[in-house]
């Protein structure tokens, strides 16, 4: 337990923001920014849909430029839905 103090203490030294929600009855609830928490989830499920396609999550490309090419496909294929 004392590590996880000592962890989070040294998060907040370097200004790092709670972004996960917590458990509704934690006893001494942390602040969460609520704007980050939505841009976090929407960042989330996008990986998540990116995921279904097979090649992307096998990572069945040879090449870093064939790769990136598949993502951008992919990409375009989930914001044209």
């Amino acid at each position: 337990m004392r590590r996880l103090r000592r962890s989070v203490a040294d998060l907040n030294e370097r200004g790092a923001k709670i972004v996960i929600s917590q458990h509704p009855r934690r006893a001494k609830p942390i602040p969460l920014d609520v704007e980050m928490y939505k841009w976090r989830h929407l960042i989330e499920n996008f990986f998540c849909k990116l995921k279904e396609f097979k090649r992307i999550a096998m990572r069945a490309c040879k090449t870093d430029q064939s790769f990136e090419a598949m993502i951008y496909l992919a990409a375009a294929v989930i914001n044209s839905q």
